[in-house]
């Protein structure tokens, strides 16, 4: 009897030992499959939400309902590209995410309701500014004090190079193309090179519909195209050199454009961030600081025309060299920066893509003769950058992700070619290269477009 009673007890302690019980087992699905950041089992609930929603006719454009449609199509994209074979380890993923919406939309695949709610949300919150305001402000207060002014004052050299490389071998291409000098330089090489749409290809437009007496949608829509050729054209080259970091780990610092024993002092302390010592409260200020900061970008913008995104810059980065937040805040910020770039990012571009990104004209300008010119400059100047980042010391691979920034589509390009890149700290270099770089390539070349034509 006392055998029997013995194998009993034995046998429910082995079932005990091979099947967790049915919570942890479910648990556990929660915890180990995801898609992207979502859980399986709420991926799967999301979806079938939105086609509950969709079939309704009406998906709502509050931010409710949009956090979880974007999340669910953003981290499906960004998760297809990650998942293709070796070109998604070459920045397939950001690449998807944006792409791949538009050419849903353009195809008629995306419901009506869906890219409805999407454009109308995206171009009525700026939720692309709020993402990169708590990104610029969470890296710089996450930077080494000497690293960021050595990096500020070092960056400028290696993107003038490669501007000035990257033209002339773009020019050179193009002519042994047959292409005319004036088409190659005023609609092939400075589009690539002007700072994205808003700050870039639109007022390019505008002085060319002037100066040319030609129709500003026309001008546009010979501009817009090469702008994202050239953006696409950064984003893989960032994926590859994302990977030869990984294969050359000397050349890179990893988000860091200056070696030294400082960079590693930061970023250990940049790593106690996320043990659990910055509260909510702290996390919320870091937060608004970010707003708060991008307000007064805005009003510098109001009153002396610089961009809002680079005044923000300029200010954060005097506040953290004059030591004008306590580290709980930076701390704050720091959690702040990381949530935005892993939770982010994928349903930023999705909405991206469906909004503002044009499939037929991208399409239309896949002609051998622009991508040779495009690849070239593209390629040139993201060369160069590195070249010249090494010889003056500073992490090559860092400083060419950051040229990669000077062909990137504006805030989006940047964000697009970071993530390919896995540099997202670097996106203060980064605007500083699209919208300080572009801009002045815009203003110098119609001012020489002008007397040329005089």
């Amino acid at each position: 009897m006392s055998t029997t009673d013995d194998s009993y007890s034995v046998v429910p302690n082995a079932i005990n030992i091979n099947k967790p019980p049915l919570k942890e087992r479910w648990w556990n699905i929660l915890d180990t499959w995801k898609v992207g950041i979502i859980p399986l089992p709420l991926f799967i609930l999301a979806g079938a939400l939105i086609v509950i929603d969709c079939l309704s006719g009406k998906l709502p454009s509050d931010i409710v309902v949009m956090v979880a449609t974007l999340a669910f199509f953003g981290f499906a994209c960004g998760e297809f590209g990650k998942r293709l074979p070796i070109i998604g380890k070459m920045g397939a993923a950001a690449i998807c995410a944006t792409f791949i919406p538009s050419a849903l939309v353009y195809y008629g695949w995306l419901p009506d309701v869906v890219v409805d709610s999407t454009t109308k949300f995206y171009k009525s919150t700026n939720i692309l500014y709020l993402y990169i305001c708590c990104i610029i402000v969470g890296s710089i207060m996450s930077m080494n004090r000497t690293t960021l002014i050595q990096g500020f004052l070092r960056i400028f050299f290696p993107m003038l190079c490669g501007e000035v490389v990257g033209m002339l071998v773009g020019m050179g291409v193009g002519l042994a193309l047959g292409l005319e000098p004036f088409q190659i330089f005023f609609f092939l090489i400075l589009p690539i090179m002007a700072g994205g749409v808003g700050e870039g290809a639109i007022p390019l437009s505008i002085g060319y519909a002037t100066l040319l007496h030609m129709e500003q949608g026309v001008a546009l829509g010979r501009i817009l195209p090469v702008v994202m050729l050239g953006s696409l054209t950064a984003i893989v080259i960032s994926g590859c050199l994302n990977q030869l970091g990984k294969r050359f780990p000397h050349l890179t610092g990893e988000g860091e454009l200056m070696p030294g024993k400082a960079n590693g002092a930061e970023k250990t302390s940049s790593s106690s961030v996320f043990s659990g010592k910055a509260d909510v409260t702290t996390i919320a200020a870091g937060a608004l600081l970010a707003v708060l900061l991008y307000m007064v970008g805005m009003l510098l913008h109001k009153l002396i025309g610089l961009p809002a995104p680079v005044g923000m810059l300029f200010i954060a980065v005097l506040i953290k060299l004059c030591h004008g937040v306590s580290p709980r805040m930076l701390e704050g910020s720091q959690v702040v920066y990381k949530f935005f770039q892993t939770s982010v990012t994928y349903p930023i571009l999705f909405a991206v893509g469906v909004a503002i990104t044009p499939w037929e004209e991208l399409v239309n300008a896949f002609t051998f003769t622009n991508l040779a010119v495009i690849v070239s400059t593209v390629g040139t100047l993201v060369a160069t950058g590195f070249f010249v980042g090494k010889k003056i010391g500073m992490h090559p691979i860092d400083v060419a992700i950051v040229s990669c920034c000077q062909s990137g589509q504006g805030g989006t390009g940047d964000v697009a070619i970071l993530t390919a890149g896995n540099r997202m700290a670097l996106m203060p270099f980064a605007q500083i290269a699209t919208r300080i770089g572009g801009a002045i390539n815009v203003s110098v070349a119609l001012l020489v477009l002008g007397n040329f034509l005089v």
